[in-house]
């Protein structure tokens, strides 16, 4: 079936898709010596992000909540491959190809990061509410 006739819903799986591919290889290319320390500082923010099982903004959140997913993941994805070196970035795709035939990589360290986050969001709007209404 070409391209253009395929129901929307499956290009979007498509494209999802393409894009864990794409946020996996830059999990490879931040390890890479090649990669210049920006691009792994960058890059490793958006993986992060990427395979961490806790958004920042909650998918329940009206609207808010797929933008991270639907807007900031693919910008901050699309900077950081532009931020790692050409070569570095297609060996790293082919290795991302080889995990994702074999199965779907996960990050409990990326999940720990973003829970710390929003525990620490947490606590500074606790104590400003403290201080604004106890006092």
């Amino acid at each position: 079936m070409p391209d253009d006739e395929r129901p929307l819903l499956e290009k979007w799986k498509d494209r999802a898709n393409s894009l864990k591919r794409e946020t996996y290889a830059l999990y490879l290319a931040v390890r890479d010596p090649r990669t210049p320390w920006y691009a792994k500082a960058f890059a490793w923010l958006v993986v992060a992000y990427a395979f961490s099982p806790i958004d920042l903004i909650p998918d329940f959140v009206p609207v808010l909540g797929y933008v991270d997913d639907l807007v900031l993941l693919p910008l901050g994805t699309a900077l950081a491959i532009k931020m790692v070196p050409a070569e570095v970035m297609k060996e790293c795709r082919a290795r991302s190809e080889q995990q994702f035939a074999s199965g779907k990589p996960v990050s409990r360290t990326a999940g720990l990061v973003i829970a710390l986050i929003w525990l620490a969001i947490v606590f500074l709007v606790v104590r400003w509410a403290y201080r604004q209404f106890v006092r």
